[in-house]
């Protein structure tokens, strides 16, 4: 944390921001937080709550799961809006985020403050009303965003988010060990799904925006390799995660899913050949269509997992 604070420079203090009207105070501390990117993490926690249960779990864990692991979330994404408020400033994407503003309503210090107070509140509340394998699963994630992927990959190395995208697949493991205490094979499967889903979600994005990320010296594959390059690393990444969907299936996730899990891969799989076909022949690559796609892929295909589980 120590790497995180020596990044406080120029913070100012609470006075210089004069009167804070207190309802654009909270709006700004939940921009904080990101929620639209939590929305996405717990649709990943549930169904691996009702896979663990083979059924639907207690209502009670599976608020308190969600409550936690959303404060978790919470404290990562804030404590990364803190240390890339720098380039968060330069790319249009991110700079409406509230410490990319010129005149921001919470110093960049309130902000770390906060982040470090979600972190702590989700770390007692899992601990007490979850279980310590969950609780600690959950600090993992929130060390591995900041420490791996922001502070050590993001700025580094086009390999940033195949590596720093595995803080995203932690919500499974923690689905899965606030039912059973523990980490079984079903949960590593449905973590590689994650794992392997997020650079095609990811690189698509990054395509888009890519002049954003070059001019803030952000090294994503897009703005180092060729469109070739990342169209086909996309298009192989995508053939390793459908596969590692069908790995759930000896693990009886139910006939639903087997069907979501064929017929939502060979969309995919048709969307990241078409892109890499437009690439191939010169044409505009229209990303966002995979983009799109992939959150629509990974929210069907995890919404199929819990529905099976109860027919």
């Amino acid at each position: 944390m120590a790497a995180v604070l020596a990044r406080a420079g120029g913070t100012g203090g609470r006075g210089e921001r004069g009167h804070r009207p207190l309802g654009a105070l909270v709006r700004t501390y939940v921009a904080l937080t990101k929620p639209r990117i939590i929305e996405l993490l717990l649709v990943t926690t549930v169904p691996a709550m009702f896979l663990a249960e083979r059924g639907l779990p207690s209502l009670a864990l599976v608020l308190a799961t969600l409550v936690g692991g959303t404060l978790a979330a919470g404290s990562a994404n804030t404590i990364n809006c803190y240390v890339d408020r720098d380039i968060d400033a330069v790319m249009r994407r991110t700079r409406r985020r509230p410490l990319a503003q010129a005149r921001a309503l919470v110093t960049p210090v309130e902000a770390l403050r906060f982040g470090i107070v979600l972190g702590a509140v989700a770390t007692l509340e899992m601990a007490w009303l979850v279980n310590w394998p969950s609780a600690l699963l959950a600090d993992a994630a929130i060390l591995f965003y900041v420490f791996v992927y922001t502070l050590g990959l993001k700025r580094r190395t086009p390999s940033n988010i195949v590596i720093g995208g595995a803080a995203g697949c932690f919500p499974v493991l923690i689905g899965w060990s606030a039912v059973t205490g523990t980490v079984g094979w079903p949960a590593v499967v449905l973590f590689a799904i994650v794992f392997l889903w997020t650079p095609p979600h990811f690189w698509a994005l990054a395509i888009k925006f890519k002049d954003d990320y070059a001019a803030a010296g952000v090294p994503m594959l897009p703005v180092v390799a060729s469109m070739q390059v990342v169209a086909r690393r996309i298009t192989l990444y995508s053939y390793a995660m459908v596969a590692s969907s069908l790995l759930l299936l000896p693990f009886h996730p139910g006939w639903l899913y087997a069907v979501a899990a064929v017929l939502l891969g060979a969309v995919f799989l048709a969307e990241a050949h078409r892109l890499e076909r437009r690439v191939r022949r010169g044409e505009r690559a229209k990303p966002m269509r995979l983009f799109h796609f992939s959150i629509t892929y990974l929210t069907l295909l995890f919404v199929a997992v819990a529905v099976s589980q109860m027919i």
